[in-house]
């Protein structure tokens, strides 16, 4: 099969998040199997989707993991031109959902088992397909917890999310909080008898905004990354229950994402401290019974690799770019890194292209996809370690 045709079959299966990405995992591994390639899967608590990792070549130490992920973004309400779950070519593009992130990737890994098989490896390379990435990176650390406890220790790995092939050694982490604000329910025309949770939370958001205001102006500052600052956004509000109750309950998503150096559990931390000292006294002062609860429901961390790490020279060399990069978006390589693995994004399509409708990947890309895997197995073989 050719990536083409492995990306066809991957694009048909769809995983979005709230999916499961069992069948798609299952032909992955019978795609493996057929191979001679035995693979381990990593289940969620409810066994609805699972982990894949699989190792070719040499059982010992070091080598480097091929890292993508298998989930994908819903489609709804989305004005896509074709079925986003059947690959179309038109005009040297693939449109499908995952094309561009991220089983194009996945599609040109696969494509390559049976060249690191025909090649003596040195070091082993191995497979690592996770779920529910798009989601909060939710299932890598059940998988590296895994590896680590069977004394796996891989030396390397490449995320191969959308990068156009190009090498990046630093990500901003993200950080995700709910925000649920308790106030105290009464007729709207008996308002200060009340204490109104959406006008708390809008006290809240506004106090986030001047925190991100703050940072664009005094940093700390990374330029490499685009905004160079760490930002902090609210997508999401939902309280009340009709316009003449004052409302007794409001909630709201926080989302940080961070510069490698800042710690977003100090910059979560400072909101919390603004609703202690500020918020909840006066709260409490109409009703003992209110408060503002803080809980972080995801977390992905930064990741900051020194340019010249061994496998950024590797990824240097076979693409003949000596440039290196950084990106605003999360990844799972953030995961890998503090797991104490060496760690670097790169990878076919372009970012610009995932989550929107008529999502592609060019053509072009993949075939640069393959190229890099070939020239991987060669500097992976026993004859170039030498």
């Amino acid at each position: 099969m050719t990536s083409i045709e492995i990306l066809r079959r991957l694009v048909g299966f769809d995983t979005v998040s709230s999916k499961s990405n069992l069948a798609l995992i299952d032909w992955v591994r019978d795609y493996l199997e057929r191979r001679g390639v035995a693979s381990e899967l990593v289940h969620n608590e409810t066994g609805t989707k699972a982990n894949l990792w699989a190792t070719i070549g040499p059982d010992r130490d070091g080598g480097i993991v091929l890292s993508g992920h298998t989930d994908v973004v819903p489609v709804e309400g989305q004005p896509w031109s074709s079925d986003p779950f059947t690959l179309t070519e038109r005009g040297g593009k693939l449109y499908g959902r995952g094309t561009s992130d991220m089983k194009g990737f996945v599609a040109v890994a696969l494509n390559a088992v049976d060249r690191f098989k025909a090649t003596s490896l040195d070091r082993p390379v191995h497979l690592a397909f996770s779920y529910d990435e798009e989601v909060g990176c939710l299932g890598v650390p059940t998988l590296l917890e895994a590896i680590r406890l069977r004394g796996i220790r891989p030396a390397a790995c490449i995320v191969g999310e959308p990068t156009s092939m190009k090498l990046v050694v630093g990500q901003k982490g993200i950080l995700c909080a709910d925000a649920h604000v308790r106030g105290h329910e009464c007729h709207s025309s008996m308002a200060p008898d009340g204490v109104n949770a959406v006008q708390y939370a809008a006290r809240i958001i506004d106090f986030i905004r001047q925190e991100t205001e703050r940072r664009y102006r005094e940093g700390p500052f990374d330029e490499r990354f685009n905004p160079a600052s760490t930002t902090l956004h609210v997508g999401m509000v939902r309280g009340g229950t009709a316009s003449n109750i004052v409302p007794r309950d409001c909630h709201f998503t926080v989302e940080i994402r961070h510069l490698p150096i800042d710690d977003p559990h100090e910059i979560l931390q400072s909101v919390e401290n603004h609703c202690r000292r500020t918020l909840e006294p006066e709260m409490r002062a109409v009703a003992p019974d209110t408060g503002i609860t803080l809980s972080v429901v995801s977390k992905s961390p930064g990741l900051a690799t020194n340019p010249e790490a061994d496998i950024a020279a590797v990824v240097r060399r076979i693409t003949g770019d000596n440039n290196s990069f950084a990106v605003a978006y999360a990844t799972e390589a953030g995961h890998f890194s503090e797991a104490g693995i060496s760690t670097i994004i790169c990878g076919p399509g372009s970012i610009a292209q995932a989550h929107k409708p008529d999502e592609f990947i060019e053509i072009s890309q993949i075939e640069a996809g393959d190229r890099f895997m070939q020239a991987l197995a060669d500097a992976l073989g026993r004859k170039a370690a030498a």
